[in-house]
């Protein structure tokens, strides 16, 4: 049986040269980090080195990276703190953020009794940044919250544009950049952001490590008490094998960056083209068919089956082999639909299924070919 995995917008594969450079470390870079004798002395080296990697990528300094377990242990450092010990009273963001942002907010706003305000959206997913403008007049210290590209239908935010908004109304800017981070270049001197979110694996790193960008003097505090690790922000013993293996996979990711986006557009170009072609009764959700308003990464699509077929549709993909999902992986073995989809689709296209189809370089046209006529047998 042919396999296709077309589900990279949840976890993408490992590349070689990072199992490579992981192994090595994990061999022989054993020591604790925050040990004084030599061996921790050479992961502390490693560690630091990454670090000075990572940040040379985004034009930071390596200061403001702070290594987490991945992008919700970020999200919550920054959303957590904030409210804490920032003392931010009024969180804007919109109801397609990932969980890892809305469930955050929604605890804080029951702890804290924090006013939570929610900018309109377009009926494409994007948001009105005309409303956001005007959210941004309420009194209260603010922090806007908002992800760079959506992880189900692929929209790309006008990130300066929010930033823009947030630096004229003295507020302060927090960003999932998960889906991002790896596949856009981002220059945070000329972008007044304040707080950025990212995880290794969603750009062929590995699993449970990630990274938070606290912009110098911000006065960020800690989520997770212990240790002096990450500079007093993130204690716990530091994973060096992981945040050497996130530096190998971002180093691999921008040094071929022009090359694999152009590889990956293509095949969504052809994705859109055939499924088109095939089925043409086929929609996009979001602007996920526009090359230039959505993420060259991934489509949602919105299937012309019955309700009643349509409840096998995932199943019968898994049985030929086809890995892809409805929305977010974080959310899978719930049997609510997706949010996202929720506040911008119409009752009658939510009763038809919605499949998110996302790529990487490892995929092929021939994997294309294969996913669409199963899709159309599967219609017949």
């Amino acid at each position: 049986m042919k396999h296709v995995y077309f589900d990279n917008a949840a976890t993408t594969q490992i590349r070689d040269e990072v199992i490579v450079s992981m192994a090595e470390v994990m061999k022989k870079h054993y020591g604790n980090a925050s040990s004084s004798h030599g061996f921790g002395r050479s992961s502390k080296s490693l560690i630091e080195q990454s670090r000075k990697t990572i940040a040379k990528y985004l034009n930071v300094s390596a200061g403001e990276i702070v290594f987490t377990s991945g992008g919700t242990e970020a999200d919550n450092l920054v959303l957590r703190s904030a409210v804490r010990d920032l003392n931010i009273k009024h969180i804007i963001t919109s109801k397609i953020e990932h969980h890892a942002v809305l469930h955050t907010v929604e605890q804080l706003e029951k702890e804290y009794g924090i006013l939570v305000s929610y900018v309109n959206l377009e009926t494409n997913g994007d948001i009105d940044y005309s409303h956001l403008e005007r959210l941004l007049q309420v009194e209260g210290k603010t922090l806007v919250s908002l992800m760079h590209i959506n992880n189900e239908i692929g929209n790309i935010l006008d990130i300066e544009r929010v930033a823009n908004l947030c630096k004229a109304n003295q507020a302060l800017f927090h960003s999932d950049a998960v889906q991002s981070v790896g596949h856009y270049e981002m220059d945070l001197q000329k972008l007044p952001i304040d707080f950025l979110a990212a995880s290794a694996h969603k750009f062929h790193g590995p699993k449970g490590v990630g990274f938070a960008f606290v912009r110098k003097n911000s006065g960020l505090q800690p989520l997770i008490f212990g240790g002096e690790q990450e500079r007093g922000l993130r204690a716990g013993t530091e994973s060096v094998h992981n945040i050497i293996g996130m530096e190998e996979a971002l180093k691999s990711a921008y040094n071929n960056l022009s090359k694999e986006a152009n590889y990956i557009m293509g095949l969504k170009r052809y994705f859109i083209d055939k499924i088109t072609e095939e089925i043409p009764e086929t929609a996009f959700n979001g602007y996920s068919n526009d090359l230039n308003k959505g993420t060259y990464t991934l489509v949602n699509v919105c299937l012309p089956i019955p309700p009643k077929k349509a409840a096998m549709l995932l199943f019968q993909l898994d049985l030929k082999g086809i890995a892809c999902s409805k929305g977010s992986a974080c959310q899978s073995g719930s049997s609510q639909k997706s949010h996202v989809l929720t506040e911008i689709l119409n009752d009658t296209d939510l009763q038809k299924p919605s499949i998110r189809f996302s790529f990487s370089l490892y995929n092929t046209k021939e994997e294309v070919d294969h996913v669409i006529n199963v899709l159309k047998a599967f219609l017949e």
